[in-house]
């Protein structure tokens, strides 16, 4: 389910040409420890000025927003969250303006998933994106992503 959607996710964005990098458990996934993850989370290389292209977008494959006024939450958070109906994984995406995510985007790794090159954060940028969160959990995903 999380494959099929992330395949799904990845070809939508690299359609409409929004530059992305996948953080969150998805990456930690890659480059650690397994742990149980209930979302994705998708880093835009885009600001919240692009938000109505990215919800036309997150429509065409089926996801809808997950509060009631989008674009309050999106300014106060910049993220977008999104869920499926006939999914219950959720989709966060975030907006993003320094310099720092649009290089990590740039050096993002290309990973094959459900037969789609899917970007993923390298394992020294989701470290210093867990790092910069600095959550009880981000701090046990970097244990995981360092520790052999």
């Amino acid at each position: 389910m999380f494959q099929t959607l992330l395949a799904k996710l990845a070809r939508a964005l690299e359609g409409v040409g929004i530059p992305y990098m996948v953080v969150g458990g998805q990456a930690v996934l890659l480059h650690g420890e397994p742990r149980l993850t209930r979302g994705i989370d998708v880093t835009l290389g885009a600001d919240s000025s692009a938000l109505t292209r990215v919800l036309a977008l997150a429509k065409s494959i089926d996801l809808s927003p997950a509060v009631r006024d989008v674009e309050q939450f999106v300014q106060k958070t910049s993220v977008l969250s999104l869920s499926g109906e006939s999914s219950a994984i959720r989709v966060d995406l975030i907006f993003s303006f320094r310099p720092y995510e649009a290089q990590a985007i740039r050096r993002a790794t290309s990973v094959s998933v459900s037969d789609t090159s899917v970007r993923f954060a390298t394992a020294e940028d989701l470290v210093i994106h867990k790092l910069a969160a600095g959550r009880p959990r981000d701090l046990e995903d970097v244990r995981g992503i360092l520790t052999p």
